[in-house]
């Protein structure tokens, strides 16, 4: 079977530019609209959706891969490293420190060239003990072996892709390396679909390809728009279209070099995206009008902490036992936090009784 890579200059993709202009001219225009309506929101609210947005980009990027990551620990380490000031920040793991260093070396250092080392130390944070699982690899340097995309019981396996021979892979990153860096010629939004599709078809590294491909994917859409503040998440939306991600993925590996339909599915997921973060925008600002609302209210350090992570929605319905779990206090220190934000009208007690007590905002 010929896979993309094999045809002479493979890197030379083709595309019908008629048939995606006018999803081109819709995505930018829509890219540029949302970026004006963030920046001229308060920084407190420009604060609070790039840290959900940023939060939310690691987590789905990475349950694309089968791994999940802790919400409020993402959440945790990017307010520590942006100096966001947040109530509810928890301890973090090393793993996740690290995974927060790689996103935000692409997206807050999006200007800076891409080179070898540079994508060796992402690597490296995201296998900081040089294991995959039960499997050492080699970590901070390009693949020694072959690699194959592959699904399925073992017996039963069955190969998506191949990708390009080891040996291959130094002069293959070599020449998109210097694409990255040098081609300003492309419209910026498509570059960063190429090089998605690029990076993923030469597979360098022996794990951690799909989240690289995604930091990559970010910082090149933050040089499209010449911003380093993330307000929406393109890793979110590839997660909740994972099969036809996979699909158009396979179907253009597989193919001669017309990467057409990858561009169109490319420029719709990212509309998506664009199109969903009005509704994170719509749950920043009702945090910040409830905030406004009670400013002169006097809450303990537990109460902003919990009510800061039911508007972000950490956990579901909310119950005492919860409460004394996540504020690691007593039954009944939490039970007369909740009883006080009652008193205040801030909380009320859901129709359910008995073990299924719980508790909502009276006005979210």
């Amino acid at each position: 079977m010929r896979y993309i890579h094999d045809y002479e200059n493979w890197w030379q993709f083709r595309y019908d530019s008629e048939l995606i202009v006018n999803d081109l001219g819709r995505v930018r225009a829509k890219q540029g609209q949302l970026i004006g309506r963030m920046l001229s929101l308060g920084f407190d609210s420009q604060d609070e959706a790039m840290l959900s947005n940023m939060s939310l980009e690691l987590v789905r990027s990475s349950e694309i891969e089968g791994e999940v990551l802790n919400l409020a620990e993402v959440r945790s380490s990017i307010a520590r490293r942006l100096g966001i000031e947040t109530a509810g920040l928890v301890p973090v793991s090393r793993y996740i420190e690290g995974v927060v260093e790689m996103q935000l070396d692409a997206t807050q250092n999006y200007d800076k060239p891409l080179t070898h080392d540079r994508l060796f130390g992402w690597h490296n944070v995201l296998f900081p003990t040089g294991m995959s699982g039960l499997y050492r690899i080699d970590v901070g340097k390009y693949r020694s072996g072959d690699m194959q995309v592959v699904s399925g019981a073992m017996g039963k396996e069955k190969v998506h892709y191949q990708a390009p021979a080891a040996h291959r892979v130094p002069a293959e990153m070599d020449r998109f390396i210097d694409w990255v860096n040098n081609n300003h010629e492309i419209d910026p939004v498509l570059k960063a679909a190429i090089a998605h599709l690029w990076f993923v078809s030469i597979h360098p590294f022996d794990d951690g390809n799909g989240r690289i491909t995604r930091a990559l994917t970010d910082m090149l859409l933050a040089r499209s728009e010449d911003c380093s503040k993330r307000f929406y998440s393109i890793s979110a939306q590839i997660k909740l279209q994972q099969k036809e991600y996979y699909q158009v993925l396979e179907r253009t590996q597989h193919g001669d070099g017309d990467i057409t339909s990858w561009l169109l599915w490319f420029l719709r997921c990212f509309e998506h995206a664009l199109d969903s973060t009005h509704e994170t925008l719509a749950a920043v600002m009702r945090k910040a009008a409830f905030w406004e609302r009670h400013r002169d209210v006097d809450f303990n350090e537990r109460q902003r902490k919990l009510l800061n992570m039911q508007f972000d929605g950490f956990f579901g319905k909310l119950t005492s036992s919860k409460w004394a779990k996540i504020a690691k206090c007593s039954s009944d220190t939490a039970l007369n936090d909740i009883n006080d934000l009652i008193a205040k009208g801030i909380l009320r007690k859901a129709n359910a009784g008995g073990r299924s007590t719980n508790y909502t905002l009276t006005n979210p």
